[in-house]
């Protein structure tokens, strides 16, 4: 199963790195989203992270342009008709996934991957609403794609050795490490740092003690190269709550119940970095 041709849905933060990665390595990419303003400001993004590379002299002006010409604008996911692997990069959220998988499974061809960067969902659950559920697996990479070099490729009940052999090569050549990990709830990365994260801000909740000394706790006695409070603003605090609840609902267990004070603050549209308020401020 070669790829040669893909597409990326979701121009955000984390499906525009994906392009870039993906462009870097040779890969025709259609980089898609809702609106041509999406897809713009995933490009700018794109552009800015390759001129840092052009600056500090890793690759030159020309090898830039050559890795955007690579990737496609677009804002019509029948695009996805002529590709060999599409990787979902939209909201976390179970139903607008399943809705994009259903799409994708009548567009895209019949030996076509659909891959999802989903960071807690189940991927069973969204390969249930394609006829493909054997093509269907989890590719969730880690922000910021460009530099971070894992990607959890979780397997679905469905999903064939070979797919996963492939996805698990096409990852390499990204100059990724692939960790394959089965679905559960969180897979790996997110069933241990989340519950981390919730507990320091329980520690604030129940004030043990400050943000500033929690982050320092984690920093210098821990060696974290972000302190968890920190961290759960770079996330986005949104994000944080929706994978706890995945957590809580899907293991059952109360050790997974997300911190009130994290419930407040999402409530407060205090999202973190995003908009520039979480538990720092950023205004």
């Amino acid at each position: 199963m070669k790829i040669e041709k893909m597409m990326v849905i979701g121009a955000g933060q984390m499906g525009s790195g994906i392009a870039q990665v993906c462009a870097e390595a040779g890969y025709q990419v259609y980089l898609n989203d809702l609106k041509p303003e999406f897809v713009e400001r995933g490009f700018n993004v794109i552009n800015k992270n390759l001129g840092r590379q052009v600056e500090k002299g890793r690759i030159s002006a020309d090898q830039k342009q050559e890795i955007i010409g690579r990737i496609t604008a677009s804002t019509n996911v029948t695009d996805a008709a002529n590709v060999d692997l599409v990787i979902e990069a939209a909201v976390e959220n179970m139903e607008i996934k399943s809705k994009i998988f259903e799409q994708l499974d009548q567009i895209a061809p019949a030996h076509a991957i659909l891959a999802s960067n989903t960071s807690s969902l189940p991927i069973t659950e969204i390969a249930a609403v394609t006829k493909r559920p054997e093509k269907v697996i989890g590719m969730h990479f880690m922000n910021p794609v460009p530099v971070m070099k894992l990607v959890e490729i979780i397997r679905g009940l469905a999903t064939a050795d070979e797919v996963y052999e492939t996805i698990a090569a096409m990852t390499k050549t990204l100059s990724k490490v692939p960790v394959e990990v089965n679905d559960f709830p969180g897979f790996i990365s997110n069933r241990i740092l989340l519950p981390m994260i919730n507990e320091a801000i329980y520690t604030l909740y129940e004030g043990v003690a400050t943000k500033e000394a929690i982050d320092d706790v984690m920093k210098l006695g821990m060696n974290h190269p972000m302190g968890p409070i920190t961290l759960a603003d770079f996330i986005g605090l949104d994000t944080c709550l929706s994978i706890m609840e995945i957590l809580h609902e899907g293991l059952g267990d109360s050790k997974y119940r997300p911190c009130p004070l994290l419930r407040k603050y999402v409530k407060a549209g205090w999202l973190g970095r995003k908009t520039g308020r979480g538990f720092y401020s950023y205004e």
